[in-house]
C-alpha cells in the first residue's frame, strides 16, 4: 500500500536496502548522529558506543534538547570506559567485525584512543571509516567547527539576514547535511568495497557542505557579474513570491512562477485587466512591474480568512504554504495520513512523535525497529555478539568498564 510507514518489526526492517550492514558509531551532537540515523533507518544494524555516564548530547537544555531524541533512533547502545585497556578491547572487537564506522570527534581525538583510521584500516581492511568534521584537508582542517561557525564563514548567515545582521538558519541545516554528505560518502564507499576488495575513508564536513549550498550565490555573482543580496532583500526571479497578510490576521505565502499559473490566477481572482494586459504576459515584464502589483495582491488576499485562501490556491494549483511553527506540524494532516511522523519513548518513558526519514522506499517510509536506546542498553547483547562470554561481561560491568 502506497504512503505507509514500514512495519515497526525485526521483518520489516529485513527487508530494508541496508539490511545485515553493521556500523559502530563514536558520535555526539548533530552532523555524526545524523549518519548513524539515515543508516539505520535504512536497515543498517547501528551501535552507539557512549561513554559510562552516556551521551553528553542526551543532557543538553534549550535549542539542544532535541538533538538526540531527533538523531539516535534505530540504534543500540552500549557503554564503554575506551581509556581503559579492556573498554578499548571491547570497542575494537565491535570495530573488526563492522562494515562502517563513524565518528565526529574532534582532529586527533579518535587516534588519541587508539581507533584512528590508520589503526583500524589495518584491524579491519574492509572497514568504511567515516570522519565528520568541521573542514575537510587544507589550512583550516585542524580547526574546531559548530554549524553555526560554517555557516557564518560559508556565506550562508550573509545570505539569510537582512543587511547588516547575518543570521544563521533556524535549524542545524549544515550539521544535518554534513551528515547526508557523509552518508552518500559511505554507501559509494560500499559500492567501491566490493569492486576493490576494500574499505576506505570517507569524509564529510561543515564548512564544504555550507559552501556547495551556496555555490548558486557564486555562481550569480559570476553569471551577472553583480554580487547576490541578502535573501531578505534580494531582487525576486517572480513578481507574485510574497508573504501576505489574511483577513484574520495569518500569514501565507504564495509564488506564481510560469505564465501559465500566471493566467490561472488571474482567472481564478477575476483580474481581468492583468490577464489581458501584453506587458504582462511574461514573467520579464511581471518582475519589472512588481513594484504595483504587489500592492494590488495585498489589497487582493486581505478580503480572504486564511482557511478560504488557502482552499483557492490548492483548487489552482499555486505553489503556497501557510506559515507554521515546528509544534504545528505534530498535527498537519498530510504527516500524519503517511507516515511522516513515528512514535517514539524518551529516555525518561514519555512518547514522542518525530519526523520519518523523508524518502519512500516503494511507496513505504522507513519505521522503528529500535526505540531510543538508555545509556548502555544494549551492552550485554552487543559485547555477547562479538564473543564476550556472561561471566566477561559481568566482570566488565563489575569493574565499572562497562554498564548497561
Amino acid at each position: 500500500m502506497p504512503n505507509e510507514a514500514a512495519p515497526n518489526d525485526a521483518a520489516g526492517h529485513d527487508a530494508l536496502p541496508l539490511s545485515g550492514l553493521k556500523v559502530v558509531e563514536f558520535t555526539h551532537m548533530v552532523m555524526g548522529p545524523a549518519v548513524g540515523l539515515v543508516l539505520g533507518d535504512l536497515g543498517a544494524d547501528v551501535v552507539k558506543v557512549e561513554p559510562m555516564d552516556g551521551d553528553n548530547t542526551r543532557r543538553l537544555m534549550g535549542s539542544g534538547a532535541g538533538y538526540f531524541p531527533m538523531y539516535n533512533r534505530n540504534k543500540r547502545s552500549v557503554c564503554l570506559d575506551l581509556k581503559s585497556p579492556a573498554g578499548r578491547e571491547a570497542a575494537l572487537r565491535l570495530i573488526a567485525q563492522a562494515d562502517v564506522l563513524v565518528e565526529n570527534f574532534r582532529p586527533g581525538a579518535m587516534e588519541a584512543l587508539g581507533f584512528g583510521e590508520a589503526a583500524m584500516s589495518a584491524l579491519n581492511p574492509g572497514l568504511v571509516y567515516c570522519s565528520a568534521k568541521g573542514f575537510l584537508s587544507g589550512p583550516y582542517e585542524h580547526r574546531a567547527a559548530l554549524d553555526e561557525v560554517a555557516q557564518m564563514m560559508g556565506g550562508l548567515a550573509y545570505m539569510t539576514g537582512p543587511p547588516g545582521r547575518p543570521l544563521r538558519a533556524g535549524s542545524s541545516v549544515i550539521d544535518v547535511m554534513g551528515g547526508l554528505f557523509g552518508v552518500i560518502g559511505v554507501l559509494a564507499a560500499l559500492i567501491q568495497r566490493g569492486k576493490l576488495g576494500r574499505g576506505q575513508t570517507v569524509k564529510s564536513a561543515l564548512f564544504e557542505n555550507c559552501v556547495f549550498m551556496v555555490g548558486q550565490h557564486m555562481a550569480q555573482k559570476v553569471v551577472t557579474g553583480v554580487a547576490p543580496r541578502p535573501m531578505p532583500v534580494r531582487i525576486s526571479a517572480w513578481a507574485i513570491y510574497d508573504l501576505f497578510t489574511t483577513r484574520d490576521g495569518e500569514q501565507v505565502f504564495v509564488g506564481v512562477v510560469t505564465d501559465g499559473q500566471w493566467q490561472a490566477f488571474c482567472k481564478s481572482f477575476g483580474l481581468t485587466d492583468l490577464l489581458v494586459d501584453e506587458t504582462l504576459a511574461r514573467n520579464t515584464g511581471r518582475v519589472q512591474a512588481r513594484d504595483r502589483l504587489l500592492p494590488r495582491v495585498q489589497t487582493l488576499f486581505a478580503d480572504f480568512d486564511k482557511a478560504d485562501l488557502l482552499q483557492r490556491l490548492e483548487a489552482i494549483g499555486l505553489p503556497f504554504a501557510p506559515i507554521n511553527r515546528p509544534e504545528d506540524l505534530f498535527d498537519d494532516a498530510h504527516l500524519n495520513a503517511a507516515g511522516g511522523l513515528l512514535d517514539l519513548t524518551l529516555p525518561d518513558d514519555r512518547p514522542i512523535r518525530l519526523p520519518a526519514l523523508p524518502v519512500e522506499l516503494d511507496g513505504r517510509r522507513p519505521g522503528v525497529v529500535q526505540d531510543l536506546a538508555k545509556p548502555g542498553q544494549h551492552t550485554r547483547e552487543v559485547l555477547a555478539s562479538v564473543g564476550y562470554g556472561e561471566a566477561e561481561v559481568a566482570d566488565l560491568l563489575a569493574r565499572g568498564l562497562a554498564a548497561g
